[in-house]
């Protein structure tokens, strides 16, 4: 089984690395379970591209790389805890690429096979976190770091015209000059956030901790 090492549509972005040891036994992925994945894949989960989408993949980049440094990170093994309530902001959204990358689910998740390889109730959300709407906890469940980040876009702004020409169009527009200039402007965000990275839009809220 092969899988394409860059994203189609932002050839830029980053890809995410993951050993599934699931994978491994059922003879799927790369080099004994090594799935990759690229910005392609969540938005075929999301069945589009914006900022949340970004942040999503982005918050999950920088997690592993706080975490595991350069050593693959196992998927199934990182417990995420995100604030606020499933329906608040882009919880819900942010959640489902969660899971799609890190295997991490909620209680409707895999149950496992024999005591291994269990996927249900690692993902849930606190309405009353300490950090408040916003931020995502990640835990390594073999040596219990954690890590807390937020994300905010803002610092990567959108073209000014994109929110008027995003208006016209969904009250009706047929303008083929104002869609062609939509669709590069929100195209190009969405470059500028994946090739920067996280390291503008990404905020660690506290260190990795023993």
């Amino acid at each position: 089984m092969t899988t394409p090492e860059r994203s189609r549509l932002f050839p830029d972005a980053p890809v995410i690395r993951f050993r599934d040891p699931f994978a491994a036994l059922l003879g799927i992925g790369e080099d004994d379970g090594i799935l990759t994945f690229t910005f392609d894949d969540v938005v075929k989960l999301a069945g589009h591209y914006g900022p949340t989408v970004a942040g999503a993949f982005l918050v999950v980049k920088r997690a592993v790389e706080l975490l595991y440094g350069a050593t693959v990170p196992e998927r199934g093994q990182l417990r995420i805890t995100i604030a606020g309530t499933e329906d608040q902001g882009i919880n819900g959204p942010m959640s489902q690429i969660f899971t799609l990358i890190t295997g991490s689910a909620g209680d409707n998740g895999f149950q496992g096979l024999h005591g291994r390889y269990i996927r249900r109730g690692l993902l849930s959300f606190d309405g009353v976190a300490i950090f408040g709407p916003g931020s995502f906890t990640f835990e390594r469940l073999d040596t219990g770091q954690t890590v807390t980040l937020s994300y905010d876009p803002t610092p990567i702004p959108a073209d000014p015209a994109t929110g008027e020409d995003l208006l016209s169009l969904l009250y009706g527009d047929e303008n083929e000059e104002v869609l062609a200039r939509f669709r590069h402007n929100w195209h190009e965000r969405i470059r500028r956030l994946l090739t920067d990275g996280g390291e503008m839009t990404v905020r660690e809220l506290d260190r990795p901790s023993a």
